[in-house]
């Protein structure tokens, strides 16, 4: 997934070494504030038997241990990934760990400006676990560190001659103290002038192994409590009606018959504000009813007149937008590309003298979220203090529009996350905190901001839809020797503050594959304008290209009257590393690696003489390196999943068993995607508005299962995994049906594309 630069709010690297520097106000290296208080987790989580050992670690006199989960956990594991690193490097005894869901941590440092006090706050983005690997373990190291010399000074002996296991010091003449007993003592110890060093690999006990989802018994007992349901006695419940065209306007409104119904309290208009950027602002104009229960505010909410004025985009159609990309790209087409993404070598020279030449053009449909859990806000905001249950995916961001809203001082500002039901990129915009705050605000009163599933599907940030038209020239050996590729789109990156010569990146990258493997190489990217509105998706740009690109792969093997694999085999070439644009490293002996894996597993050797089709599909992102090989079948023109191979080299794995299940959950997501999903648009208007209209495929239609193959690391640092298997699943599936139906699918969704063409 792209995230969105101008949303970012991090941390300045001159800031970050101010609050490393000091032993008092070390964020990462130490977890205790002396000097302006270290913010602290709810009474409630912890009651009164708790000592501190930082801002990630507590401990009660009987040894139970809580752990704090810095980033939000939209499903992805991190709310088991991150506490283990602490807690391998505190040497706790797993079984008496317990993790709990940290706030946004944020403090009021110099000139009233926020301070981050659990640095990096994102979840669903793919980065939480690259990103506290360094800061998790210097904080787990610190904690055990205090345990240990408090049971130096109370054993008499030096500290550098004991260990801890399990929650327990232990000497060499085998006395044991337990963390428990130590934890009082440990609390009051002065932190070290240098920070303690982390463990050394061999000495890992926790990370490496299966650990099941810490929040597993209460979601599958139904105990799990999501944003969406929490409430306050006091608070009222607000419903939304959107304009249906995102650039309208609100011509009039009737509120009589609404306020009429029992238990509807206000009728209110909420409009953007054309100051702020996409994500920060209300998504469009709508009426909110306000009431004492959710029924209330649904009738009265059906029961509004109102008119709606369109905007300019009240023509816009997808059909349209899709001719009008496709014309862009056309070879006959004069068009200069917005950006000139990378340019190696000499794409044109190469062609004079091609042996052959092959282009084909791919379609990738416009893409909701379709999260689990509606957006929903619980808001409530006194004159001193506001107070928000939020399913966000950026704590900080979240924030940030509270903040702008409302004036209150940084810690004025208390902002909840509890489990969030599916994120995939659409809650790291926060326009339904705008609105739940907007509300509160005018009625001075907690509101429970409640979106229908309707409203999740027509207002959404959605990916937009592109086309991709790509060219490769061949010489007389069969080799590729240019690739040029020219890709038409409406930026997500669009109306949210990003140079418009920077607005490829959300479409494109400058790396993609096969980027730096073929000497002449050309990547285009042309804008195009759309009234709806876009933002971050789950694996973009990857998952759009990949399908391209890989597919594309594909039919030069045919062409060649090639196997497959041994086409993208002899791309990558021998392994060696090779330096990309951004300062990354592209292994070519990993991305062979899962290859070979996915092939050897899926029985690759029968690939032209099995029934079923075989296809097969291989990426490289962020320092990962995913493949997929899927066996399809066909029987009366009905289309079947047999079986579904990824493996995947994320470099150090914290929890083998939450990689695997993100790896099938990411091939399943990415499947259902691929078969069946498309938002399309007509005379401005989205068109779906429930599951039946944007159909998730069925378990009838998915495989039994995904097996899943796991590189072992090899103490590279681990990268992250949460949609690290979306790109390659449509590919390999749309290469396993042309083997299967020699129809070759260059549109998506896959099933509608598939029985057309048949």
């Amino acid at each position: 997934m792209s995230a969105n630069p101008s949303n970012g709010i991090g941390l300045s690297r001159r800031r970050f070494l101010q609050i490393l520097a000091g032993t008092a106000g070390a964020l990462v290296i130490g977890v205790r504030f002396a000097e302006a208080g270290e913010p602290s987790l709810p009474q409630e989580w912890l009651g009164n038997d708790f000592h501190d050992l930082g801002a990630y670690v507590r401990i009660d006199s009987d040894g139970n241990v809580l752990i704090g989960a810095r980033d939000p956990d939209t499903g992805t594991g991190v709310a088991t990934a991150l506490p283990m690193i602490v807690a391998d490097e505190l040497d706790a005894d797993w079984n008496r760990v317990s993790v709990v869901p940290l706030g946004l941590g944020v403090e009021t440092g110099d000139n009233g400006r926020s301070r981050w006090t659990y640095g990096h706050q994102r979840g669903g983005t793919g980065d939480s676990v690259p990103a506290a690997w360094a800061d998790l373990r210097h904080a787990g190291a610190l904690a055990r560190w205090l345990l240990t010399q408090a049971a130096a000074r109370r054993l008499g002996i030096a500290a550098d001659r004991l260990h801890c296991e399990a929650g327990t010091v232990i000497a060499p003449d085998g006395r044991r103290v337990t963390y428990g007993s130590l934890v009082d003592d440990a609390s009051k110890i002065d932190l070290p002038q240098q920070p303690p060093a982390p463990k050394s690999p061999d000495r890992y006990t926790l990370i490496g192994k299966p650990v099941g989802d810490a929040d597993a018994h209460t979601i599958v007992t139904g105990q799990a409590k999501y944003a969406i349901d929490h409430n306050e006695a006091e608070a009222l419940v607000a419903v939304l009606l959107h304009c249906p065209w995102p650039d309208g306007t609100l011509a009039s409104v009737d509120p009589a018959p609404a306020l009429a119904v029992k238990g509807v309290a206000r009728v209110m208009q909420l409009k953007p504000d054309p100051s702020q950027s996409r994500g920060f602002t209300v998504i469009a104009p709508a009426v909110a009813v306000l009431a004492e229960n959710t029924w209330a505010a649904l009738e009265g909410r059906d029961k509004l007149k109102v008119v709606w004025k369109p905007g300019a985009g009240a023509a816009e159609s997808s059909a349209a937008l899709e001719q009008q990309a496709a014309a862009l790209l056309d070879d006959k087409s004069t068009a200069a590309p917005t950006t000139r993404v990378r340019d190696e070598g000499d794409v044109e020279k190469a062609a004079k003298h091609a042996a052959s030449r092959l282009d084909a053009t791919y379609y990738q449909p416009w893409l909701a979220h379709a999260c689990a859990e509606p957006m929903n806000c619980l808001a409530r905001i006194d004159k001193d203090k506001a107070s928000l249950v939020v399913p966000t995916q950026a704590p900080q961001q979240a924030w940030a529009v509270v903040q702008r809203l409302t004036g209150l001082a940084p810690d004025q500002i208390e902002i909840r996350v509890p489990r969030v039901g599916g994120g995939y990129g659409r809650r790291l915009d926060h326009d339904y905190v705008a609105e739940a705050v907007l509300l509160a605000k005018a009625v001075n009163k907690p509101v429970r901001l409640l979106w229908t599933r309707s409203e999740d599907f027509t207002n959404d940030y959605y990916r937009p839809a592109s086309v991709h038209r790509i060219s490769a020239t061949l010489d007389r050996k069969r080799n590729v020797v240019a690739w040029n590729q020219r890709i038409a789109s409406a930026s997500a990156l669009a109306g949210r503050g990003v140079p418009v010569n920077r607005q490829w990146s959300s479409e494109v990258s400058a790396d993609q594959l096969p980027a730096g493997l073929v000497p002449n190489f050309r990547s285009d990217w042309y804008a195009q304008e759309s009234s709806l509105p876009r933002g971050p998706h789950r694996a973009m740009p990857h998952l759009a290209n990949a399908f391209a690109a890989e597919s594309f792969i594909d039919e030069i093997a045919h062409q060649l009257r090639e196997d497959p694999l041994q086409t993208r085999l002899r791309l990558l070439g021998e392994p060696r590393n090779i330096t990309l644009k951004n300062g990354g490293m592209l292994d070519t002996g990993r991305l062979r690696n899962v290859l070979q894996l996915v092939a050897d597993r899926i029985g690759w050797k029968s690939w032209l003489r099995s029934v079923n089709g075989l296809g097969i599909a291989c990426w490289y992102m962020d320092g990962a390196y995913v493949a997929h090989a899927i066996e399809t079948s066909l029987q009366n023109d009905k289309l079947g999943i047999e079986r579904v191979v990824c493996a995947v080299d994320v470099g150090r794995v914290i929890n083998p068993l939450g990689l695997e299940g993100q790896v099938a959950g990411a091939t399943l997501d990415a499947l259902s995607t691929a078969l069946n999903l498309a938002i399309t648009v007509k005379d401005g208007q989205v068109q779906q508005h429930d599951w039946k209209s944007y159909p998730l495929a069925s378990m009838a239609l998915l495989p039994n299962s995904v097996e899943t193959i796991v590189v072992p690391d090899d103490g590279r640092p681990p990268t992250g995994a949460s949609f690290l298997a979306m790109p390659t699943v449509a590919p390999a599936l749309a290469n396993s049906v042309f083997r299967v139906s020699a129809v070759r699918v260059r549109r998506l969704p896959l099933l509608k594309e598939f029985q057309r063409l048949l």
